[in-house]
């Protein structure tokens, strides 16, 4: 009787031990399980596109400065004269033959009424001689007359026209002299320049005016010379002057046959036949037009710039980015052309990339319903 209370404590002890030897068992069994794996956050939410094929213009962007197209010096011919009067001033236009300056012609015009006066001196004795000569033949068959003195009437005609021939020539510079007095406009034109002084004494050859002939301005592009062989005579350019907003018409004149040994830059001449507010010694940026082409494009946000290189954030299946570095081109409107680096089927972010990194994992939405597409 005294044995059963031992026995039921012996059996409670021991259920108490294996109860809890299963349930360490079990503690432990959960520990070893793996654990289920954390789900990855997203960096960014982004939208994706492709490379597209578009139609871009071929352009070679250039700067030079504008020029005239040619200048004329307008100076003194005549030496010594005092400037009498100034007609014209910097910026008038002018027209071919349009007198600009007049100097004072009194000495000249006294000098030619000496020449004159010279020349009819000299008619009137060859007149004299002539006379001479003539009775002279009339003689020389009678033998009234020696050939000597024959010879010698025949030889004062000769000599007395031939003073008369330099007399003319001396009254024809006199009034060529005269003539120069009014300094003229050698063709039309737009006066850049004036040195003229009333009141001035000027030796010959005195630069007096400086012209634009014409009104003509041209710009004078400076080209790498791995670029020159593209441009032809008549090629288009749309030019911009520094500080406007205007673009201006031209055409290519001319390539430049030498090229400069410093810069290997060659001047490209292109002509603007309305220059507008264009003036000689602005400076200006233009592109040639040289056609079209197709090329592989994307938005420019999708194009990132670090460390002076291009790159794109292309996304793969599992949502995960990876940074291509890419080589671009022209750029039109809010297009980019890709010349190299992108395979036209990637997927690529479209705005943002400059905020992610290589190998985040985004979240890819639809693009918004009025995405641009390109032309």
């Amino acid at each position: 009787m005294n044995r059963r209370p031992e026995l039921r404590w012996i059996v409670t002890a021991a259920t108490v031990l294996a109860v809890a030897a299963l349930l360490a068992l079990g503690v432990r069994a959960a520990d070893d399980k793996p654990a289920a794996p954390a789900a990855v956050k997203a960096a960014l939410t982004v939208t994706v596109v492709q490379a597209q094929r578009a139609t871009l213009p071929l352009r070679i962007g250039a700067n030079g400065s504008i020029a005239a197209w040619q200048e004329a010096s307008v100076g003194t011919e005549t030496n010594g004269l005092r400037l009498a009067s100034v007609a014209v001033n910097v910026g008038d236009v002018v027209r071919r033959g349009q007198v600009l300056a007049t100097f004072a012609p009194d000495t000249v015009q006294a000098d030619l009424a000496q020449s004159r006066a010279a020349v009819a001196e000299a008619e009137a004795t060859l007149a004299d001689a002539s006379a001479n000569a003539q009775r002279a033949r009339g003689l020389q068959a009678s033998g009234a007359l020696s050939d000597a003195a024959i010879n010698q009437y025949l030889t004062s005609e000769r000599t007395a026209r031939a003073r008369l021939d330099a007399q003319r020539a001396v009254a024809q510079v006199q009034a060529l002299r005269l003539q120069q007095t009014q300094v003229r406009a050698p063709d039309a034109g737009v006066i850049s320049a004036r040195s003229a002084t009333v009141g001035a004494v000027l030796p010959a050859g005195q630069e007096l005016f400086r012209m634009i002939r014409k009104g003509r301005l041209e710009w004078r592009a400076e080209v790498p010379a791995d670029e020159l062989a593209l441009l032809k005579p008549g090629v288009g350019a749309l030019v911009t002057v520094a500080g406007t907003t205007a673009t201006l018409e031209g055409t290519v004149r001319m390539v430049a046959p030498t090229v400069d040994l410093q810069t290997r830059n060659g001047l490209v001449y292109v002509d603007l036949p309305a220059p507008g507010a264009a003036r000689a010694g602005m400076y200006a940026h233009g592109e040639f037009e040289l056609g079209a082409s197709s090329a592989l494009t994307l938005p420019q946000s999708a194009v990132v710039l670090r460390d002076g290189f291009s790159y794109v954030m292309r996304v793969g299946a599992d949502s995960r980015l990876t940074r291509l570095k890419v080589g671009t081109g022209r750029r039109v409107g809010e297009r980019i052309e890709i010349t190299s680096g992108l395979d036209p089927a990637a997927r690529v972010v479209e705005s943002g990339g400059g905020f992610l990194g290589d190998g985040d994992t985004v979240r890819v939405v639809a693009a918004a319903p009025g995405a641009s597409a390109p032309n």
